[in-house]
C-alpha cells in the first residue's frame, strides 16, 4: 500500500536545472528526511543513494585507504569489511548488502581484469539490472531509461570515431542486443525508443558542457512527465533526490573545467582507447 508524504513533500523547494545555489543538499536528505520513509520506501531511495557506494567500492578496491564519497549508504569501514569477507570467500547475506555488489566483488577477485572500465561496465550492469527488477514502476522505468539513453549516446559516439559498439554497451535488454548487433543507421531502434531523435541531435553536439545540459534537460524532462500524476508520493521524494544531485554537480562544473574535460575525451577517443565514464 503506497504513503503518501504530504507534510515533506509540500516542505520540499521548488527546483530548476538552472539554479545556481542551493538551500538543501542530497546529504540534508539522508539525514532529516529518509528516517521518516517507511521501510519499504527506504528501500526505493536505496536504489538512488547506491550509485555513491558503487562509487566507493571500486576506489576501496584499488586503495583500501582511498577517502570515499559521505553520500553513499555505507562507511568506508563496512565497506572494507564487506569486500575482505568476500575476498577471504566467505558468504554475505543479502539483507546485510544487495546481492550485485557480493557477485560483483566476489567476481573481480575471481576474474580480475586488468582493463578498470572492464570492472566499472560489469558493476554497472548489475546495479542496473537490481534496480530495474524493483517492483516500483518509475523507479525501475527511471533506471531502463537511463541504461537506455547512456548506451544509445555510446553507441553514436562509438560509430561516429569508427570504434567497435559491442563490447562499450552496458546491459543485458533488447535495446542493448540492437545496439550491439544492429548495422542499420537507427540500430534499428526507430518506433522502439521515443527519444531517440533527440539522442542523435544530443550526440551532435560538439561543447560537452553544452551536451551535458541536453542530456539532463532530457533526463529532467522525462522525470517530470513520468510523475506529473504523482504529488506526496515516494516517487515525487525519488525525483526530489534525482534533480537535487543534478543542480549539485552543475553547480561545481564551470564551463573552463568542461572544456578542458571535453579536450581530454576527445584526445582520449583519438587515440582508440574506450570511451570514458563521462559518457556512460
Amino acid at each position: 500500500m503506497s504513503k503518501y508524504y504530504y507534510y515533506l513533500v509540500a516542505g520540499l523547494p521548488e527546483l530548476t536545472l538552472e539554479d545556481s545555489k542551493l538551500s538543501y543538499t542530497v546529504a540534508d536528505f539522508k539525514t532529516e528526511l529518509y528516517p521518516d520513509l517507511s521501510d519499504e520506501d527506504k528501500k526505493l531511495i536505496d536504489l538512488f543513494y547506491l550509485k555513491f557506494d558503487n562509487a566507493n567500492v571500486l576506489k576501496l578496491l584499488k586503495d583500501k585507504d582511498a577517502a570515499i564519497d559521505p553520500r553513499g549508504i555505507y562507511s568506508a569501514e563496512e565497506l572494507t569489511e564487506f569486500i575482505s569477507l568476500l575476498k577471504d570467500g566467505d558468504e554475505v547475506a543479502d539483507a546485510m548488502f544487495p546481492s550485485y555488489l557480493s557477485t560483483f566483488i566476489s567476481e573481480y577477485f575471481n576474474t580480475p581484469a586488468e582493463d578498470e572500465f572492464l570492472h566499472e561496465d560489469r558493476l554497472a550492469a548489475l546495479y542496473y539490472d537490481y534496480a530495474m527488477k524493483c517492483r516500483n514502476k518509475f523507479v525501475s522505468s527511471w533506471f531502463e531509461f537511463n541504461l537506455t539513453m547512456n548506451n544509445i549516446l555510446v553507441a553514436l559516439i562509438a560509430r561516429k570515431f569508427k570504434m567497435d559498439i559491442a563490447p562499450l554497451i552496458v546491459g543485458d535488454t533488447e535495446v542493448c542486443e540492437a545496439l550491439r548487433t544492429s548495422g542499420a543507421r537507427d540500430f534499428g531502434l526507430t518506433g522502439e525508443v521515443d527519444f531517440l531523435d533527440q539522442l542523435v541531435k544530443i550526440s551532435e553536439t560538439e561543447e560537452l558542457v553544452e551536451r551535458e545540459k541536453k542530456i539532463d534537460q532530457l533526463r529532467w524532462n522525462w522525470m517530470e512527465e513520468a510523475t506529473f500524476f504523482n504529488y506526496f508520493t515516494i516517487e515525487r521524494l525519488f525525483v526530489f533526490l534525482l534533480q537535487l544531485e543534478m543542480i549539485e554537480r552543475w553547480i561545481s562544473l564551470d564551463k573552463e573545467k568542461g572544456n578542458q574535460l571535453f579536450r581530454s575525451i576527445i584526445a582520449t577517443l583519438k587515440n582508440e582507447v574506450q570511451i570514458p565514464a563521462e559518457f556512460r
